[in-house]
């Protein structure tokens, strides 16, 4: 597994004020199919929920809307699903790190799996709080682009986000934008890799 830190270019509603806490950095772990190269970046897209997360459809609403802002930006037409080349589905899963380190989840979690592709690899969540007194809380997004006529899986990826609890990017929207943006960084990644992107 290779590390790399490039800086997240962050929206500038993002912009933050200076403060005692440092959030980040995201740890993103992306699966790329070796034949999907030429067919990602472009044409149609749906933007769909994981299946069994349509019961928190709000929750998940600022998180499909940053992950269809990226895709637009790297060239996909975003339109209906009866009309769409691919289909991108979106999870959600949010968590607090006690200061003590134990993890649990929150109620904004979203249930629904992202597809077997790359599953179980490269992903599993590991940290060391060092003592620090606040809650952390965590977020994970995972989205899964496949075919909409074939159903296979061209590209998987994950971010992992960890920040104090009481700082701006645990709020839903900038969260999002957060996470999308270092989600899709350099697009589509190698296959594989995991890296961190630092957030300002």
């Amino acid at each position: 597994m290779s590390r790399i830190t490039p800086t997240l270019a962050l929206f500038s509603a993002l912009a933050l004020s200076a403060c005692a806490t440092t959030p980040g950095p995201v740890e993103v772990t992306r699966f790329v199919a070796p034949e999907a190269a030429s067919q990602l970046g472009q044409g149609t897209i749906f933007v769909a929920s994981a299946q069994d997360g349509e019961d928190n459809s709000l929750a998940l609403m600022p998180y499909k809307s940053a992950v269809a802002e990226e895709l637009r930006s790297l060239g996909y037409v975003e339109t209906d699903r009866a009309s769409a080349d691919q289909i991108a589905t979106v999870r959600i899963e949010r968590y607090v790190l006690t200061a003590q380190g134990r993890r649990s989840p929150v109620s904004v979690g979203v249930g629904g799996r992202t597809g077997s592709y790359g599953s179980g690899v490269g992903v599993g969540i590991g940290i060391n709080l060092g003592g620090g007194e606040r809650d952390k809380v965590g977020s994970e997004l995972s989205v899964t682009i496949r075919s909409a006529a074939s159903e296979a899986n061209l590209w998987e990826g994950r971010a992992d986000l960890r920040v104090p609890d009481n700082s701006e990017l645990a709020q839903a929207q900038a969260n999002a934008q957060t996470l999308a943006a270092a989600l899709f960084s350099d697009f589509p990644g190698n296959n594989g890799e995991t890296i961190e992107i630092e957030v300002p």
